[in-house]
């Protein structure tokens, strides 16, 4: 019982709350679920962040997959335990107390009440009659009277703390059933979920497994500076047969949802180039993202302009806009070629046909999200009925004699003006 009362105790469950919450934070300013190099060259040893934030810190804490470490899941399994413990030792027999009514038999009983009054005359007929016009419920025994409204306020803070732990149950679910994918898919192209980088214990993809999506089309707009306003990616998910099952064309902040799996628009790249050398056929050759030193991101390809591919020239491009910079075989600047037009350089005409380009996509399934938004419905709805005043009235005749008295949990001003408005229809029906 004393492990019970402590486990319930306000100060730890404050505490508990305080430190899932600088946790979250960590794992929101903390990039979540990279590979060891990202973090390698983000949080350096020397000279670590704030001083001891090294990448082998940042590992060896999980920082870098905070929702999922098993203190993480610890702290929410020890703060569930202490809502439900509190739930039961207190806000329960709350709740039964106050379903519970008693009646004041003696006069004396009244002193104890903050609100009180002493009429010559009345009856509990007519102030029962009064009481239940303002939607109280009451009950008599002889020339007693006990009335209450506002039950539902002593029910919200059991709704909230249940909600609550609807909230961790749909957090943990989520963590041990979901799974996140990265994947970059060229345009054109059909996939399935593969390169998974995080996944819970118990992960399996609702998704059918013979289902795979396809890359319609994906694409870029530019503001007039050069800037990127905004990439699409026209996406097509496909069952076993290939038969289209839904299509939908994906922005940043409008992702794709099927079969409880979640497709956000995330990354994107330069996939290849499409190109002709001189009267040859059109071919397609893939694109290689280029080191440039944290000056920007910048594609390259090579393309042989002999039979034999002892020679070639370089094409590299820093967008998907459409102009390239072509270099000759001995690594010179020949010149800028747009897509739909071509260069002479080495001795052959060169073609540029097209730019592929590639989609990043995010994948995700999070199997909680339901239940954690149920939860959160549910403490809205628990938040709005704590709200309510559960007010209380006893009344007692007594010979010539009739004591009203009364106590709300909240909203006690509100509370007194009701009580003197009934004392005040009392005494006018007296007179």
């Amino acid at each position: 019982m004393r492990l019970l009362r402590s486990i319930a105790d306000l100060r730890l469950a404050i505490a508990l709350l305080l430190a899932i919450a600088l946790f979250s934070v960590s794992g929101t300013l903390i990039e979540q679920g990279q590979a060891i190099a990202y973090y390698q060259q983000n949080y350096p040893e020397n000279p670590a962040l704030f001083g001891f934030l090294s990448w082998k810190v940042l590992l060896f804490l999980g920082l870098d997959r905070v929702y999922s470490t098993w203190w993480f899941l610890s702290l929410l399994v020890l703060f569930g335990s202490s809502l439900t413990a509190c739930t039961f030792t207190r806000q329960l027999p709350t709740l039964k107390a106050a379903r519970r009514w008693q009646f004041f038999k003696r006069p004396g009983n009244f002193e104890k009440l903050a609100l009180s009054a002493e009429l010559p005359a009345g009856t509990t007929d007519a102030i029962a009659d009064l009481l239940q016009s303002r939607s109280y419920k009451v009950f008599r025994a002889g020339d007693t009277l006990y009335a209450r409204k506002g039950i539902a306020g002593r029910i919200g803070p059991i709704v909230v703390h249940a909600s609550m732990l609807l909230v961790l149950a749909g957090a943990i679910w989520g963590t041990l059933t979901g799974f996140t994918s990265q994947e970059m898919i060229p345009s054109g192209n059909r996939f399935q979920i593969h390169n998974i980088t995080s996944a819970g214990p118990w992960a399996q993809s609702p998704m059918p497994l013979d289902w795979s999506l396809r890359v319609n089309r994906f694409w870029i707009d530019y503001a007039p500076d050069g800037s990127i306003d905004q990439f699409y990616s026209d996406l097509s998910v496909l069952d076993g047969e290939g038969n289209e099952r839904d299509r939908q064309t994906i922005h940043v902040n409008q992702p794709l949802r099927a079969s409880g799996v979640t497709f956000y628009q995330t990354n994107w790249g330069v996939a290849g180039v499409k190109v002709r050398i001189n009267n040859s056929p059109q071919f397609r050759l893939p694109a290689a993202q280029l080191d440039t030193g944290g000056n920007g991101r910048m594609w390259g390809t090579w393309v042989p302009i002999k039979p034999d591919m002892s020679a070639g020239v370089s094409l590299l491009t820093r967008d998907l806009q459409g102009t390239l910079m072509a270099y000759d075989s001995a690594g010179n600047l020949a010149g800028a070629v747009r897509t739909g037009s071509s260069i002479h350089l080495d001795g052959v005409t060169l073609f540029v046909d097209e730019l592929i380009g590639s989609t990043g996509l995010q994948i995700k399934s999070d199997p909680g999200i339901p239940i954690v938004y149920a939860g959160f419905g549910f403490l809205m709805l628990g938040v709005m009925m704590s709200y309510v005043s559960h007010s209380q009235v006893w009344a007692l005749q007594s010979g010539d004699r009739l004591f009203v008295g009364g106590k709300t949990n909240r909203a006690q001003l509100t509370f007194e003006r009701e009580l003197l408005g009934i004392l005040e229809r009392l005494t006018e029906q007296k007179l």
